[in-house]
Protein backbone atom coordinates (compact mmCIF):
# COMPACT_ATOMS: atom_id res chain seq x y z
CA UNK A 1 0.00 0.00 0.00
CA UNK A 2 1.22 3.37 -1.13
CA UNK A 3 1.27 6.18 1.26
CA UNK A 4 0.66 9.52 0.11
CA UNK A 5 1.78 12.93 1.96
CA UNK A 6 -0.37 16.05 1.71
CA UNK A 7 2.60 18.31 0.77
CA UNK A 8 6.43 17.47 0.03
CA UNK A 9 8.85 18.43 2.95
CA UNK A 10 11.01 17.36 5.46
CA UNK A 11 8.00 16.69 8.24
CA UNK A 12 7.37 13.94 6.14
CA UNK A 13 11.10 12.44 6.89
CA UNK A 14 11.12 10.08 9.85
CA UNK A 15 7.84 8.33 8.61
CA UNK A 16 9.27 7.71 5.11
CA UNK A 17 12.16 6.77 6.61
CA UNK A 18 10.02 4.23 9.19
CA UNK A 19 8.18 2.95 5.93
CA UNK A 20 11.41 1.81 4.27
CA UNK A 21 12.93 -0.18 6.94
CA UNK A 22 9.32 -1.72 8.03
CA UNK A 23 8.72 -2.72 4.17
CA UNK A 24 12.55 -3.80 3.39
CA UNK A 25 12.43 -5.78 6.40
CA UNK A 26 8.97 -7.60 4.66
CA UNK A 27 10.79 -7.86 1.37
CA UNK A 28 13.84 -8.99 3.04
CA UNK A 29 15.40 -6.27 1.18
CA UNK A 30 19.04 -5.52 2.78
CA UNK A 31 20.19 -2.36 1.08
CA UNK A 32 18.72 1.03 1.43
CA UNK A 33 20.33 4.06 -0.50
CA UNK A 34 19.14 7.52 0.97
CA UNK A 35 20.27 11.25 -0.39
CA UNK A 36 21.32 12.95 2.71
CA UNK A 37 23.71 16.09 1.88
CA UNK A 38 24.17 16.82 5.61
CA UNK A 39 23.34 13.61 7.58
CA UNK A 40 20.31 14.74 8.82
CA UNK A 41 18.08 12.14 6.83
CA UNK A 42 20.38 9.53 7.12
CA UNK A 43 20.40 9.83 11.22
CA UNK A 44 16.84 8.38 11.10
CA UNK A 45 18.00 4.99 9.51
CA UNK A 46 21.27 4.25 11.60
CA UNK A 47 20.68 1.25 13.63
CA UNK A 48 17.75 0.53 11.70
CA UNK A 49 19.46 -1.66 8.75
CA UNK A 50 23.09 -2.94 8.19
CA UNK A 51 23.50 -2.08 4.82
CA UNK A 52 23.17 1.71 4.85
CA UNK A 53 24.32 4.04 1.54
CA UNK A 54 24.45 7.79 1.88
CA UNK A 55 24.31 9.70 -1.05
CA UNK A 56 25.36 13.27 -1.33
CA UNK A 57 25.71 16.23 -3.46
CA UNK A 58 28.86 16.68 -5.09
CA UNK A 59 31.60 19.13 -3.55
CA UNK A 60 31.19 22.36 -4.75
CA UNK A 61 27.21 21.80 -5.50
CA UNK A 62 25.70 25.07 -3.68
CA UNK A 63 29.70 26.54 -3.20
CA UNK A 64 33.04 26.08 -4.75
CA UNK A 65 35.11 23.73 -2.63
CA UNK A 66 32.31 22.92 -0.05
CA UNK A 67 30.86 19.61 1.38
CA UNK A 68 27.62 20.26 2.89
CA UNK A 69 28.20 17.25 5.25
CA UNK A 70 30.91 18.39 6.39
CA UNK A 71 33.95 15.76 7.11
CA UNK A 72 32.84 16.06 11.58
CA UNK A 73 29.46 14.38 9.94
CA UNK A 74 31.06 12.13 7.00
CA UNK A 75 33.59 10.63 9.81
CA UNK A 76 30.77 9.67 12.09
CA UNK A 77 28.79 8.54 9.40
CA UNK A 78 31.53 6.02 8.37
CA UNK A 79 32.79 4.55 11.53
CA UNK A 80 29.06 3.47 12.07
CA UNK A 81 29.46 1.11 8.39
CA UNK A 82 28.24 3.37 6.64
CA UNK A 83 29.02 3.61 2.58
CA UNK A 84 29.20 7.59 1.34
CA UNK A 85 28.74 8.01 -2.15
CA UNK A 86 29.90 11.43 -3.57
CA UNK A 87 29.38 12.06 -6.74
CA UNK A 88 28.03 14.23 -9.32
CA UNK A 89 24.70 14.48 -9.95
CA UNK A 90 23.71 11.61 -12.86
CA UNK A 91 21.13 13.74 -14.65
CA UNK A 92 23.47 17.21 -14.47
CA UNK A 93 27.44 16.23 -14.53
CA UNK A 94 28.72 17.95 -17.85
CA UNK A 95 25.15 18.35 -19.84
CA UNK A 96 24.56 20.65 -17.32
CA UNK A 97 27.50 23.13 -18.20
CA UNK A 98 26.60 22.86 -21.89
CA UNK A 99 22.71 23.91 -20.97
CA UNK A 100 23.64 26.25 -18.23
CA UNK A 101 26.75 28.31 -20.79
CA UNK A 102 24.97 28.32 -24.13
CA UNK A 103 21.85 26.94 -23.25
CA UNK A 104 19.46 24.54 -24.99
CA UNK A 105 18.14 21.04 -23.39
CA UNK A 106 20.29 18.30 -23.04
CA UNK A 107 18.87 14.26 -22.38
CA UNK A 108 19.75 14.37 -18.52
CA UNK A 109 17.51 16.99 -17.89
CA UNK A 110 14.52 15.79 -20.12
CA UNK A 111 15.06 12.70 -18.09
CA UNK A 112 15.05 14.36 -15.03
CA UNK A 113 11.95 16.75 -15.43
CA UNK A 114 10.11 13.68 -16.35
CA UNK A 115 10.62 11.89 -13.51
CA UNK A 116 9.82 14.88 -11.37
CA UNK A 117 6.58 15.06 -13.20
CA UNK A 118 5.96 12.18 -10.49
CA UNK A 119 7.43 14.13 -8.20
CA UNK A 120 11.11 15.37 -6.91
CA UNK A 121 11.87 12.71 -5.04
CA UNK A 122 10.76 9.90 -7.11
CA UNK A 123 13.54 12.03 -9.29
CA UNK A 124 16.08 11.68 -6.73
CA UNK A 125 15.14 8.21 -5.92
CA UNK A 126 16.26 6.95 -8.97
CA UNK A 127 18.98 9.26 -9.46
CA UNK A 128 20.97 7.81 -6.10
CA UNK A 129 20.15 4.12 -6.74
CA UNK A 130 21.90 4.41 -9.88
CA UNK A 131 25.01 6.30 -8.57
CA UNK A 132 25.29 4.18 -5.87
CA UNK A 133 25.53 1.51 -8.73
CA UNK A 134 27.93 3.39 -10.26
CA UNK A 135 30.00 3.46 -7.56
CA UNK A 136 29.56 0.16 -6.25
CA UNK A 137 28.62 0.82 -3.19
CA UNK A 138 25.37 -1.30 -3.91
CA UNK A 139 25.16 -5.16 -5.35
CA UNK A 140 24.73 -5.40 -8.81
CA UNK A 141 20.94 -7.10 -10.00
CA UNK A 142 19.41 -7.03 -6.91
CA UNK A 143 16.32 -4.75 -5.30
CA UNK A 144 17.13 -1.99 -3.10
CA UNK A 145 14.97 0.87 -1.55
CA UNK A 146 15.68 4.34 -2.39
CA UNK A 147 14.71 7.36 -0.15
CA UNK A 148 14.90 10.65 -1.91
CA UNK A 149 12.72 14.28 -1.27
CA UNK A 150 12.20 17.54 -2.08
CA UNK A 151 14.92 19.88 -0.89
CA UNK A 152 15.26 19.08 2.98
CA UNK A 153 14.32 16.01 4.50
CA UNK A 154 13.12 12.85 2.66
CA UNK A 155 9.06 12.44 1.31
CA UNK A 156 9.65 9.48 -1.69
CA UNK A 157 10.49 5.87 -0.68
CA UNK A 158 10.37 3.22 -3.52
CA UNK A 159 11.84 -0.57 -4.08
CA UNK A 160 13.51 -0.53 -7.49
CA UNK A 161 16.12 -2.72 -9.23
CA UNK A 162 18.97 -0.06 -10.47
CA UNK A 163 20.72 -0.82 -13.70
CA UNK A 164 23.68 1.53 -14.01
CA UNK A 165 23.81 4.62 -16.28
CA UNK A 166 24.66 3.45 -19.24
CA UNK A 167 21.55 1.01 -19.23
CA UNK A 168 19.28 3.43 -16.95
CA UNK A 169 16.04 2.88 -19.04
CA UNK A 170 16.79 -1.01 -17.88
CA UNK A 171 15.72 0.06 -14.31
CA UNK A 172 12.76 -1.64 -12.21
CA UNK A 173 10.60 0.37 -10.24
CA UNK A 174 9.04 -2.37 -8.61
CA UNK A 175 6.80 -0.40 -5.90
CA UNK A 176 6.22 2.89 -4.62
CA UNK A 177 6.24 3.32 -0.43
CA UNK A 178 5.49 6.56 -0.39
CA UNK A 179 5.62 9.96 -2.07
CA UNK A 180 3.76 13.50 -1.48
CA UNK A 181 0.46 13.92 -3.84
CA UNK A 182 1.62 17.21 -4.93
CA UNK A 183 4.53 19.13 -6.25
CA UNK A 184 8.17 19.71 -5.01
CA UNK A 185 10.98 21.40 -6.87
CA UNK A 186 9.52 22.91 -10.13
CA UNK A 187 13.16 23.41 -11.19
Amino acid sequence: MTVYWNAPGVENTEYTCRLAVERAAELGIEQIVVASNTGYTADFLLHKISNLVVVTHQVGFREPGEDEMGSGKREELTKQGVKIVTASHLFGNVDRAVSNKFGGLYPGGIVAHTLRTFGQGTKVCMEIAVMALDAGAISYGKEVIAIGGSRRGADTAMVLTPEHAKDIFDTQVHELICKPRTGGDKR
